[in-house]
């Protein structure tokens, strides 16, 4: 085998799924404070496949661009200056976002402290499902909203990568779950936590659920306006966090109208965050959903069935066996 090259899904412009192309590309090589992954498993997102089109992260990437920020892996080799992790280190993460990781790759490169040790209860596809969703879910319960014991959090898109994650650290967290997703994911969701559940297909989640601390929106104003819709469920003071999209103006506005605080999101890297997730996995504490593995190389079918946006939980791509 060259050891100076690796199978890898890049991209040389934006568009659809057709500018996903499998190729050979250099090996990367760890800097100083950084360690060379070999990553078995990646996950997908949303964001991929927005950025892919132009959207998401684009503005911050150049080409040829390898997307994917979800590895799970093993430690090749560790630049200088590495002491907290050692080759055949098993370690999952989202490194560099939203600067390019590279994740749809057989290596990735990135700094030591932004990886931790992979949960060791489940395989590295179920560890790649988890830091980008997870991470999400749990810098906006624990570090932005601040969420306390009994109080009612809202969460809208709930069957999905971020979602399904969001409502176990909200129980964890012992909040009052209150989910949206369509009615056949009712019972799961009530497994992962859930004491609430409204099926946006047939009722208004606002027209059902009121007096809530915290909306975590998940489906954003581009959709049947539901960031504004979500206003009308907060108690005076609550806190909408809406991830895709942020915060409009016109947003903004009519939340201080109507007496509610707003915070637009996005994700950090977060080595310590992935640890203490990775123990509550671990401790069966919290559950990680895979719906559909795909070969590194048939990344586009995998961006095909993301863009329905009605996956329950996560989809991987399985790079090393």
């Amino acid at each position: 085998m060259n050891e100076q090259v690796m199978r890898a899904v890049t991209i040389k412009e934006f568009g659809g799924q057709e500018v996903l192309t499998a190729q050979e590309v250099a090996r990367p090589e760890p800097l100083p404070t950084e360690v060379l992954v070999r990553v078995h498993a990646a996950g997908v997102n949303p964001v991929d496949w927005k950025t892919r089109q132009g959207h998401g992260m684009a503005g911050l990437q150049t080409f040829p661009l390898i997307l994917g920020w979800d590895v799970s892996g093993v430690v090749e080799k560790t630049g200088f200056g590495v002491t907290t992790l050692k080759p055949g280190d098993e370690v999952y993460g989202m490194p560099r976002f939203p600067r390019a990781a590279g994740g749809y790759a057989e290596y990735v490169t990135a700094p030591a402290r932004q990886w931790a040790r992979k949960p060791a209860t489940i395989d590295h596809v179920h560890a790649a499902a988890v830091p980008l969703a997870a991470l999400t879910a749990w810098q906006i319960l624990v570090d932005t909203a601040g969420v306390r014991a009994g109080q009612r959090v809202l969460i809208t898109a709930a069957a999905g990568g971020v979602g399904h994650f969001a409502v176990q650290f909200a129980r964890h967290l012992g909040a009052h779950v209150i989910a949206t997703a369509s009615a056949g994911r009712h019972a799961w969701l009530t497994d992962l936590g859930a004491e609430e559940t409204i099926d946006y297909t047939t009722t208004r989640f606002e027209e059902a659920a009121d007096d809530v601390d915290v909306v975590i929106d998940l489906v954003g104003d581009g959709i049947d306006r539901t960031s504004t819709r979500s206003l009308n469920t907060l108690r005076r003071g609550g806190l909408l966090v809406s991830v895709p999209g942020g915060i409009s103006p016109e947003l903004a506005a009519a939340a201080e109208a109507a007496g509610v605080r707003t915070s637009g999101f996005l994700v950090e890297p977060d080595g310590p965050a992935l640890t203490t997730i990775a123990g509550l996995i671990d401790a069966g504490d919290v559950t990680v959903e895979v719906e559909q593995t795909f070969p590194l190389e048939q990344a586009a079918a995998a961006h095909t069935r993301g863009e329905t946006g009605r996956t329950r939980g996560k989809l991987v791509l399985t790079v090393t066996d």
